[in-house]
């Protein structure tokens, strides 16, 4: 008799791309039996588009996963090509490390990850349908938190998956990251086929199960530009950006690999690119109204920067390596869903690229997802219990914003498995918070892409401090291990050691001293003066110190980056931690769960219909949507002030009449 069922397992992780490594890694590294679901095991870890991981917002993204323990940022330290810090000359709020990674040295990197852990299961198959049950909402509302749930009296609860084969895989909680592969479709100019990513099948299946749970989906695009065949290309008519001479990383681990760097370099479009794109617009399906998705705004085609900014007669295009063993690279910048024929023309007419060939075209894929103001804050779904989504198929745009919300995922079913209490992180203590809290109580019409803007508190949320926000949460929930804690506990004593010793160590007005101030940053001494006061200045940093402090050369730069910087921005912090304070506190106020704001006669039409769709459970959750007014916000304040007014009278009410007996 042929089997068609597998053995139950705690969590099965549909997807094995940056969101579903982290999600398998966390739920294994917590004590979970883990399956990872793949279409193909030879493309964990593919990076789908651009070979790099970081950059603005993105690499506070990945600090804040390694700081929680999650493993993105031990990849992109493991395989790197070029490390850089962008905006180094800017605030530290938005300075932001870049590692243009080898795209194939990332995959084998993270396949031995998975391949390390015990408990998590390979299989490589397609799943086709989501198994699930009603069961009654009690007992599992706490570990859900503050939702819906807990009113309801019952709710539908996973039971297992199916897959094209005919198998059936019984779970106890459920992940699908399966990125851009739903009913996915790809286009090449006029033409199109089925798939999540160049040369690859797409998903069928689970976008109908999970309409069937009541879900609502949309449609997304993106874009790749195409890859060059490195030899035909003319480096000597382009401008080379190296790495950082002394580099940064993503991991706050001590002893990072130190790796040779390749350049990268920098072309640019002109007036023949531009003209040649315009002559074939009726040819791109984008403008002929056959791709239907919206796509990235922050990472738009080449097509979309010519007809959005006909002002601009060039475009910066970036010439990168996609390895250290491999010819190929990718044009950064330049993608399109253009025909062939026009792309290779368009490639020809950028300088240094007159004689470039293509190895592999550019392309849109068009795929299906799920606006994720259907999930709760813990990822889980608010339509079947134990079912997360994460990563692309919640919006999102890129590996970073992917890989975030795959390790809250991850945490979060094996919390839900375990009848703890959800992981939520808000929006003041990271931008991990931020995004997720963006998702889920905003709707996306497009793929979100994180940016430093959308953190109200950036200031407090930078790349430097990440393990000082994060870290102890990690060690709490089980993912810091002992021996990166140590490593934290230790980098907090060289901190709190530095600071005291700043205070204490004085320079006098010596003409020495102030010949080196003079000469590096047109400062100078009258009287004696800490080294905790020099550094407030904001031309003075520790590497001009270091000219007449030996301590200051033996401290790690991580402690000094930190150090410099709470020093320097010191007035602006303690306003901004007060900002958070009040808005913490305000912001908490809990709304009534299933609360009928229809029956609300003062509120606009448009805030009863956002409100019972999005149900925030915070009064500072329904302030963030769009949509609502200050006064829509001012009409809940008053009606959850009265409500808590009449509780108190009531509950003072029935003191009074138990209290008569003892009276009479």
């Amino acid at each position: 008799m042929q089997m068609t069922t597998q053995p139950a397992i705690d969590t099965i992780v549909i997807g094995a791309g940056h969101a579903g490594i982290e999600a398998a890694m966390a739920s294994a590294r917590l004590g979970c039996s883990t399956m990872l679901i793949t279409l193909n095991l030879d493309t964990i870890g593919q990076m789908s588009c651009n070979p790099a991981i970081g950059g603005p917002a993105k690499s506070q993204l990945v600090k804040e996963i390694d700081a929680l323990g999650g493993v993105m940022g031990l990849c992109a330290d493991a395989t790197y090509i070029q490390l850089k810090t962008l905006n180094s000359s800017k605030g530290p709020a938005v300075r932001a490390l870049r590692a243009q990674s080898d795209k194939a040295e990332y995959r084998t990197y993270c396949r031995k990850l998975i391949e390390s852990m015990p408990n998590i299961k390979l299989r490589q198959t397609m799943v086709t349908e989501i198994i699930t049950e009603v069961i009654p909402a009690e007992g599992i509302a706490g570990a859900v938190g503050n939702s819906s749930l807990e009113s309801n009296s019952e709710i539908r609860q996973l039971i297992g998956v199916k897959d094209n084969l005919g198998l059936t895989y019984y779970a106890k909680s459920l992940i699908i990251t399966t990125g851009t592969f739903l009913n996915g479709k790809l286009w090449v100019g006029e033409q199109s086929m089925g798939g999540g990513r160049p040369g690859e099948s797409g998903s069928f299946g689970i976008t109908g199960s999970l309409i069937e749970l009541g879900l609502k989906t949309g449609r997304l695009k993106t874009g790749t530009p195409p890859r060059i065949d490195g030899r035909t290309i003319d480096t000597n008519k382009l401008d080379k950006h190296p790495g950082d001479s002394i580099p940064s990383y993503f991991s706050f681990l001590p002893n990072r690999p130190v790796k040779p760097q390749l350049p990268c370099y920098l072309t640019r479009t002109n007036a023949k690119t531009h003209a040649l794109i315009e002559k074939h617009l009726h040819r791109s399906p984008m403008y002929t109204g056959l791709l239907h998705g919206p796509g990235p705004r922050y990472c738009p085609s080449i097509e979309d920067k010519v007809t959005r900014f006909p002002d601009k007669d060039s475009h910066h295009l970036f010439v990168e390596p996609e390895g250290r063993n491999t010819y190929e690279v990718y044009l950064q910048g330049f993608s399109t869903c253009l025909p062939y024929d026009v792309q290779q023309a368009m490639v020809n007419t950028l300088p240094g690229l007159e004689n470039a060939e293509i190895i592999r075209p550019a392309c849109a894929v068009e795929y299906d997802y799920f606006p994720a103001y259907q999930l709760h804050h813990s990822l889980m779904s608010k339509k079947a219990a134990g079912i997360f989504l994460a990563g692309q198929i919640n919006g999102t745009s890129g590996y970073e914003e992917a890989a975030a919300q795959g390790l809250i995922a991850g945490i979060n079913a094996t919390r839900f498995i375990r009848q703890q209490a959800p992981l939520v992180l808000s929006r003041q203590s990271s931008y991990i918070g931020t995004l997720i809290d963006d998702l889920v109580t905003k709707e996306i019409s497009e793929p979100y892409r994180m940016l430093t803007s959308r953190s109200e508190f950036r200031l407090l949320l930078r790349q430097d401090n990440a393990d000082q926000r994060l870290t102890p949460i990690g060690r709490e929930i089980g993912l810091v291990d002992d021996e990166r804690w140590a490593v934290f506990v230790e980098k907090n004593q060289a901190i709190a050691t530095e600071q005291a010793r700043l205070k204490a160590v004085c320079v006098n007005p010596t003409e020495a001293i102030n010949t080196i101030l003079q000469t590096h940053c047109n400062e100078q001494v009258h009287e004696k003066t800490s080294l905790y006061q020099l550094l407030r200045r904001p031309p003075i940093r520790y590497d001009i110190i270091e000219h007449f402090d030996e301590t200051s050369k033996q401290l790690p730069a991580s402690v000094k980056t930190y150090v410099e910087t709470e020093i320097k921005y010191e007035g602006y912090l303690k306003r901004q931690a007060q900002s958070v304070k009040k808005l913490s506190e305000a912001g908490n106020v809990k709304l009534p769960v299933n609360f009928d704001y229809g029956a609300i006669a003062q509120l606009s039409n448009e805030a009863k219909e956002k409100l019972a769709q999005l149900q925030p459970t915070t009064l500072g959750q329904a302030a963030k949507i769009p949509g609502l007014t200050p006064a829509d916000i001012g009409i809940l304040q008053i009606l959850l002030t009265r409500k808590k007014q009449r509780a108190i009278q009531t509950s003072e009410s029935s003191k009074g009449l138990q209290a008569l007996p003892d009276q009479v």
